[in-house]
């Protein structure tokens, strides 16, 4: 009846929440599903002390209770698998909050104050609502506890549901929780963790609570984004009590520019940011590199949490700690290397991405194949349309191969130092770039779109060379048509001249001593780089391909 691996059974799962969220009755069900034991953390303490909690209460005071509390929690705990629900209070007491987040899952049931005020109403068997005035009292006791609650591994918002609707929710929320895989990459100075799974996005502020320094968070989100989930960030927020502030950004690579670089940096310091704020970039490439150079600047360096929600910045701009903005002169010329303090890839965020766009973002995944890892470039062979065709499990484990991949190359060669290592990552990126400049950044040829394009040349260069197999060539450039991206420059909407190319490419960033670095290949999955490629043998391949000769 569920699909929840047996790793998240292997330590206690622990309901907190206050009087009414249903802990007991929820927490029975599900152990029921399960099959696994549920104990009522409140009836073990009545069994040891031998009299009730009101008695308790009354005769020994609430700090004798909780020292009590603590112990049988604490004995409990060494059971596993086991379902336990806490009393309300349990939860807020320091030494058994760090037992319960060292040795169990706890998720919180998040009730309303009219839900548990509606359920308490009539109850006279708790100690704190002894009294006339219950939803004060109530009203009071979330708003001291709520703050401490959300420090919980997962939150399920219940309000005032049918028990059935409530469990299911709970149930999908373990599912989600225990599916998420994370991708801890680990570099010279900094260490973060890739977290990818399927509607992570409602989880978002339980995932980064941990991770801020101050409740307040300034969100940085693309205008398309926002309108389509940027409600759901939000109460997320809302739920675990972090403040925030909204910044839009226009869709479109012409927003990551001066222009808009100024705006954002602006808008931060007029509204308040301080060293100890968050940013969150919300949104694809665009908005991922602006927010990541913006925080890496204002102030000197503000901590950024990257949030991707397009298949291109889930699997490359937003891990590695690349940042920047574009010049008239060209595309990424201005930035700095900023890692995140996360990043959370949510798969099911890539249901509402135009089809072009999710192409766009799989082509990144191709191309760390083809760049040494041949058994991923197979992978895609075998799987490439059902990533496109947006199965969960599928782009769940492209992501997750694509982000290892860059992880062992930046791991080794942080801030692209090695012509083996991080700069290996650029196999496509010059010829595409020059494509992309060339149409004027106007999205009638996508990122990806270009570098997929950018591959197909490299392969047909180096075949031309003798050094890289026509199979090899042949391979790639079907496998690239077969997921409907562009493999040849005669199909672009507008003709290109070789020149015109040619003149781009004097502004590569990857261009030492006058020379241009290209990232060349001796067949799939053997990358190197190179700069003994002539100005003629790129005129002759361009010119082959479709462009038009001065």
């Amino acid at each position: 009846m569920t699909d929840i691996p047996s790793k998240l059974l292997n330590r206690p799962l622990v309901l907190i929440g206050l009087m009414g969220a249903g802990k007991t009755t929820i927490g029975k069900k599900i152990a029921d599903l399960l099959s696994i034991p549920f104990i009522d953390s409140d009836k073990e303490i009545e069994t040891t002390a031998g009299c009730s909690i009101a008695d308790i209460f009354e005769q020994y005071g609430e700090e004798e209770f909780r020292r009590v509390e603590n112990q049988v929690i604490q004995r409990l705990l060494d059971q596993a698998p086991l379902i336990l629900a806490t009393g309300g209070g349990a939860y807020m007491h320091p030494e058994t909050r760090k037992t319960l987040k060292e040795k169990a899952t706890t998720l919180w049931l998040h009730c309303d104050l009219e839900t548990l005020f509606k359920r308490v109403s009539k109850n006279t068997n708790r100690p704190l609502l002894n009294v006339d005035n219950k939803k004060e009292i109530l009203s009071s006791l979330m708003k001291k506890r709520y703050p401490v609650y959300a420090e919980a591994d997962i939150v399920v918002e219940c309000k005032d549901k049918d028990i059935d609707t409530t469990i299911n929710l709970v149930i999908s929320a373990l599912e989600n929780s225990s599916k998420m895989h994370i991708l801890p990459i680990t570099l010279s100075k900094n260490h973060y963790d890739v977290i990818i799974g399927s509607d992570i996005l409602q989880q978002c502020g339980t995932l980064i609570l941990p991770l801020l320094k101050q409740k307040k968070v300034f969100i940085l989100a693309d205008q398309t984004v926002a309108d389509l989930h940027l409600d759901k960030l939000i109460h997320s927020l809302d739920l675990v009590h972090v403040n925030y502030e909204v910044i839009l950004l226009p869709p479109g690579e012409k927003t990551k520019s001066f222009q808009y670089y100024e705006k954002v940096t602006h808008t931060l310091l007029e509204k308040g940011v301080e060293r100890n704020s968050t940013i969150l970039a919300f949104g694809g490439g665009v908005a991922g590199d602006l927010a990541g150079f913006s925080a890496a600047t204002v102030l000197r360096g503000v901590p950024f949490i990257q949030i991707p929600t397009t298949l291109l910045s889930q699997v490359d701009s937003s891990v590695g700690g690349k940042t920047g903005i574009n010049t008239s002169v060209g595309k990424n010329l201005l930035g700095a290397f900023y890692q995140p303090e996360a990043v959370l890839a949510d798969t099911k965020i890539l249901d509402t991405l135009p089809q072009r766009e999710l192409q766009a973002g799989y082509a990144e995944i191709v191309k760390a194949g083809l760049i040494n890892d041949p058994e991923l470039f197979k992978w895609c062979e075998k799987n490439g349309k059902k990533v496109i065709s947006k199965e969960h499990a599928c782009l769940a484990k492209a992501i997750e191969m694509a982000c290892q991949f860059k992880a062992r190359i930046i791991q080794n060669d942080e801030y692209e130092q090695q012509s083996t290592g991080r700069n290996l990552l650029n196999l496509g990126h010059s010829l595409g770039h020059t494509l992309e400049a060339e149409l004027g950044y106007d999205g009638r040829l996508l990122h990806g779109e270009a570098v997929a394009l950018g591959c197909c040349l490299i392969f047909k260069l180096c075949t031309q060379m003798g050094i890289c197999p026509e199979k090899d060539t042949q391979r790639v450039i079907h496998h690239f048509e077969s997921v409907n991206l562009p493999v040849t420059i005669k199909r672009l909407p507008q003709p290109i001249r070789a020149s015109n190319l040619l003149n781009h490419l004097k502004h590569d960033k990857k261009s030492q001593n006058n020379k241009i670095t290209f990232i060349l290949v001796n067949g799939i999955g053997k990358a190197f780089t190179s700069q003994d490629v002539s100005e003629k043998q790129l005129y002759n391949l361009l010119i082959e391909d479709g462009c038009i000769q001065d």
